[in-house]
């Protein structure tokens, strides 16, 4: 659909880590750098691994907890590093449809919350069936990029 895609994800590992308590800004930022140090070497095998994108977090409607991850790179599938920051942790993410809704600019936990709201009733009214009581959002870009940013909405279908 030209507002949408569907996307088929096969199983992958991420690494991931829960901030809660803060709000969703701060809860990024906090999750971002803890992710970067276990990239930059903080895990069992003193390993650096490369950045990936997207970032994504887990954002609950009405829950202050956020779930930020990084995609660990296709040679750390098998037998990714361990981290070393008992906050931090690998997750398998089991193959999955997920409806995807792409933005550009900066995007604020705002304007993820409303691209959200506008992929899910565009789902509703296509009769598209989601889990609606949660979405990730995915960002693409550096925060350095200026131009021709890239931002993802998922719903996982049901």
């Amino acid at each position: 659909a030209k507002d949408y895609e569907l996307r088929q994800y096969e199983t992958a590992k991420w690494v991931s880590i829960v901030i809660r308590g803060e709000t969703q800004k701060e809860a990024m930022r906090q999750g971002f750098w803890k992710l970067f140090h276990y990239i930059q070497g903080k895990n069992e095998k003193e390993m650096k691994i490369d950045m990936t994108v997207p970032v994504t977090c887990l954002v609950k409607p009405g829950c202050a907890d956020f779930k930020i991850s990084f995609f660990l790179p296709f040679e750390h599938q098998d037998s990714p590093p361990q981290p070393s920051d008992s906050d931090v942790f690998v997750e398998e993410r089991k193959a999955a449809g997920i409806f995807v809704r792409s933005f550009g600019g900066f995007a604020s936990p705002d304007k993820y919350a409303e691209e959200a709201e506008v992929l899910a009733r565009i789902l509703r009214n296509r009769g598209q069936l989601f889990h609606e009581d949660f979405f990730y959002t995915a960002g693409y870009d550096s925060p350095f990029k200026l131009f021709n940013r890239h931002n993802e909405v998922w719903y996982f279908k049901k």
